[in-house]
C-alpha cells in the first residue's frame, strides 16, 4: 500500500499575527476558532483596502501607503479573538476590527511626524515622502474614516472610539510636554504608555466582546488585559532598543537614545545616579555624547563644551555603541525587563473571570510572547 503524502497545513494567521506557536491550537475547538478568525481577518483585510481607498488621488495614495507596507494586524486580531466569547465573527465585529486598525494606522502617521521618524514598517515614513502637512492630514482623514465606521455601529461604538481617541491624543501630549514639576517621572511615563498603546489594545479587545454580544462581565477583564499588555509591550521595546543584534531587531542599538527619546532605563538610571557615582557617570556620558541635545550643534568632529570652555572631541560611532552597551548591561535595564514581565503577569491575572478555553489560552500565550521578544 502506497503511503499517503504528509498533510501540509497553512500557518494560522492567528498564530502568526499574535506570535503564537501552532501547538497552542491542539484541540478541535482551538482549530475551529483559529479557522473562524482567519476567515474574519481576510474580511478585515479586504475592508481595510476599501476603507482607505479615497477617491482623491493624493489622499488615496498617501492613505494606502502604510497599509501596503504591511503590519501584523494585532489589534483587529484581538477583536476577532475576544469575539469568540460571544457570537463570533459577525458583521459588526468585522466593522469594529476595521475601525480599530484604521485608527492605529492614523496614529502612525501622526507619531512619525511628532517623532521625526525616517522609516516605518521598512519603508520611508510618510512625511519623508510627502512632508509633514500631507502626513498629518492623511492621519486626520484616517481618524475620520474610523469614526465613520464606528458611527455605523451605534452610540456605544461612537463613545468607545471617542474615548480611545482622546487618550491617544493625551498620551502624545503628555509625552511631548513631559512630567509636571513634582510629578513622578516614572509614573508619568507609564501613563503615557498606557494612553498611547494600552488604550487602543484595550479598545480592540473590548470591541470584540461588545459587538459579538458576549457576556458584559467579560468587558472589564479584557480591558485590563489590554491596558497592561500594552505597557508590557512598550517596556520590552525599551529593552529591545538596546539590543546588540540589529539584524534581529531591525534597529540600530540605542535608536531611541540617539533620537533623544527618554525610556524607562534612562528614567531608572537618573534615579540611580542620585546615590551611585558609576550610574551618574554613565548618565552624564549618555546625555552628553549619545542623546542629540549636545550633538546637533556640532557639525564638525570637534565641538565647544560650554560647561568647561574647552574643545572636546565628538565620540566615534564605536564609542557611542560602547556607551549603549554599558546601559544594556546596567541593572536598570534588567529592572525594566522585570517590570515588563510584571505587567504581563498582571495582564494574565486579569483574565481570571473569563471561562477556561481557547480564548483565554490564546490571550495568555500572547502575553507570554510579548515579553519573550527580548530573549
Amino acid at each position: 500500500m502506497k503511503a499517503s503524502p504528509p498533510v501540509v497545513r497553512r500557518s494560522s494567521a492567528l498564530a502568526a499575527n499574535l506570535g503564537l506557536s501552532e501547538r497552542v491550537f491542539s484541540s478541535a475547538a482551538d482549530r475551529a476558532m483559529s479557522r473562524s478568525i482567519d476567515a474574519g481577518l481576510d474580511r478585515v483585510e479586504a475592508g481595510l483596502v476599501r476603507e482607505v481607498g479615497f477617491a482623491d488621488p493624493i489622499a488615496g495614495e498617501s492613505a494606502r501607503y502604510l497599509l501596503d507596507a504591511g503590519g501584523k494586524r494585532v489589534r483587529p486580531m484581538l477583536t476577532l479573538l475576544t469575539a469568540q466569547l460571544g457570537d463570533g465573527v459577525v458583521d459588526d465585529v468585522v466593522v469594529a476590527a476595521e475601525a480599530i486598525e484604521v485608527t492605529h494606522l492614523a496614529s502612525l502617521y501622526h507619531d512619525d511626524v511628532m517623532d521625526q521618524s525616517d522609516r516605518r514598517r521598512g519603508v520611508p515614513s510618510a512625511q519623508t515622502v510627502w512632508g509633514n502637512t500631507v502626513a498629518i492630514l492623511t492621519g486626520d482623514l484616517l481618524f475620520a474614516r474610523a469614526s465613520q465606521l464606528m458611527a455605523g455601529l451605534g452610540e456605544r461604538a461612537i463613545r468607545l472610539q471617542a474615548s480611545t481617541f482622546e487618550r491617544l491624543v493625551m498620551g502624545q501630549l503628555h509625552e511631548t510636554t513631559g512630567p509636571r514639576p513634582g510629578e513622578d517621572p516614572v509614573a508619568h511615563y507609564i501613563q503615557v504608555l498606557a494612553d498611547k498603546t494600552g488604550s487602543l489594545i484595550a479598545a480592540a479587545a473590548r470591541a470584540g466582546v461588545i459587538f459579538s454580544r458576549a457576556d458584559p462581565a467579560y468587558e472589564l477583564p479584557v480591558v485590563e488585559f489590554g491596558e497592561r499588555i500594552g505597557v508590557a509591550f512598550q517596556l520590552i521595546d525599551d529593552v529591545i532598543d538596546l539590543s546588540p543584534q540589529p539584524e534581529a531587531t531591525g534597529k540600530v542599538p540605542g535608536t531611541d537614545l540617539r533620537a533623544g527619546v527618554v525610556t524607562l532605563p534612562i528614567l531608572r538610571l537618573r534615579e540611580a545616579a542620585a546615590t551611585d557615582a558609576a550610574s551618574a557617570d554613565l548618565l552624564a556620558r549618555i546625555e552628553r555624547d549619545v542623546m542629540p541635545a549636545s550633538r546637533d550643534a556640532a557639525e564638525a568632529r570637534d565641538a565647544y563644551d560650554t560647561n568647561t570652555g574647552a574643545v572636546r572631541t565628538i565620540p566615534s560611532a564605536t564609542a557611542i555603541d560602547g556607551i549603549v552597551g554599558e546601559l544594556r548591561e546596567h541593572a536598570v535595564t534588567r529592572a525594566t525587563l522585570e517590570e515588563a514581565h510584571r505587567w504581563a503577569r498582571e495582564a494574565v491575572e486579569a483574565l481570571a473571570p473569563l471561562p477556561d478555553g481557547s480564548v483565554k489560552k490564546a490571550l495568555t500565550r500572547f502575553a507570554e510572547t510579548v515579553v519573550e521578544r527580548s530573549s
